[in-house]
């Protein structure tokens, strides 16, 4: 019998080796489907104001024809105080429009086209019989909250995103509660309104487009990777240290706030926006998982703890039994620092507004910060931004007089 190339015996390694291609190759699919989820951009469609123009008169068509409500459907279909503006970007059926609301820009969003694409809620029909319908419907709405988030809500929490008064337009209700209860990013933002500066409240919606505010997002082409107004060195690096102030706001809250950990997977500019007063929003939300979802999504077969990475969410592989760990090895601080912090004061050209000195401590944080997810940092970062910007608003006041020196 020919020995074993691997190990040197007869037979042993066949059924390991088995296991492991076949480890390997379910870790490739669910990379592949989940790297069209945080990059859906390989599939995007070209965005037309023509197209964009014809799906938000499909809607109306359809909320005129019975079928779908909301709170926005008056305004974009009747009274035109909710107008297109342009198309910003379509990406795998999700389509994201700006429009003016009242005056105001706002972005409309939904993951898929035509209200007819959503999957309808036929079990339980209209839900016109009384209460055990509505029970039952409201079961219906936990379950696909769990599914979703991986959370246990009780009913109580769930008023955000069902109907709660029945009326004669019910059914509309129920339908288009449905259509946007089936899409995650929708479900995240309405049940983190008013618990959450960071990230934008949903201000209303019609069938299965929902609108949030329109702020200004990040970019790898912006000098300070956010469109800042601020020109001058000084003023710019004072906007830059209140970003990244925030930005450890956002990831303390993230951290602590909640009953579960939200972790962000999708880290990069894009998927931030931040208000005039320079707080950070989290606007794609997409990739955003509560502890549960999160322990879920990274316990998956595993040769090595390459196949752990689940885009920014790093686990480790226990060679052992060929399984990622639940627990996720790094943290939203670590990869906010790699890849946002590391831009504005590793890798971008010194600004002469900060003194030499504290630009080399920022810098050896940051990068202590990229490499540990140990508490300490997030506090020792936080001095250092703070002291850097006392330092700039002290430097922007006018020197005191000789005899305030003397007083």
């Amino acid at each position: 019998m020919a020995r074993c190339g691997r190990c040197g015996r007869c037979g042993r390694c066949g059924r390991g080796a088995l296991l492991a291609v076949a480890a390997w190759t379910a870790g490739w699919l669910l990379a592949a489907v989940l790297l069209l989820r945080a990059h859906p951009g390989v599939l995007s469609e070209r965005c037309t104001d023509e197209k964009s123009r014809r799906i938000l008169a499909a809607l109306c068509q359809d909320y005129r024809g019975g079928w779908l409500v909301g709170d926005l459907c008056q305004d974009l279909c009747e009274k035109g105080t909710l107008r297109y503006q342009r198309c910003l970007y379509y990406e795998r059926g999700k389509k994201v429009l700006q429009a003016e609301w009242h005056g105001q820009p706002v972005v409309l969003k939904s993951t898929r086209e035509a209200f007819a694409s959503f999957p309808p809620l036929g079990l339980l029909g209209d839900g016109s019989q009384g209460g055990p319908a509505e029970a039952e419907l409201l079961l219906v709405v936990a379950g696909e909250v769990r599914h979703a988030l991986g959370l246990e809500l009780p009913n109580d929490s769930l008023g955000l995103l069902w109907p709660g008064q029945r009326g004669a337009d019910w059914q509309q209700q129920v339908a288009s509660a449905w259509a946007l209860l089936q899409q995650e990013e929708f479900v995240y933002l309405s049940l983190l309104q008013g618990l959450s500066r960071h990230v934008p409240p949903v201000l209303g919606s019609c069938g299965h487009f929902y609108a949030v505010e329109h702020l200004a997002a990040g970019s790898s082409q912006h000098r300070a990777l956010f469109p800042l107004e601020q020109k001058q060195a000084r003023a710019r690096a004072l906007a830059i240290s209140r970003i990244a102030l925030s930005f450890l706001d956002m990831v303390g809250h993230f951290d602590r706030d909640f009953s579960h950990r939200l972790h962000l997977c999708d880290v990069k500019p894009e998927n931030f926006a931040i208000r005039r007063d320079l707080t950070v929003l989290a606007i794609d939300v997409d990739m955003a998982f509560f502890e549960p979802k999160m322990r879920e999504i990274l316990e998956q077969n595993c040769t090595g703890d390459e196949d752990c990475n689940f885009f920014d969410c790093f686990s480790k592989c226990d060679l052992r039994a060929n399984k990622c760990g639940a627990e996720r090895a790094n943290s939203n601080l670590q990869v906010i620092c790699d890849k946002i912090f590391r831009y504005w004061f590793v890798s971008s050209p010194r600004d002469s507004a900060v003194p030499p000195w504290r630009q080399f401590q920022l810098q050896e944080a940051v990068r202590e910060c990229s490499r540990t997810a140990a508490p300490g940092v997030f506090w020792k970062l936080r001095h250092l931004l703070q002291a850097t910007l006392r330092e700039l608003q002290q430097a922007d006041k006018p020197p005191r007089s000789s005899l305030e020196h003397a007083w």
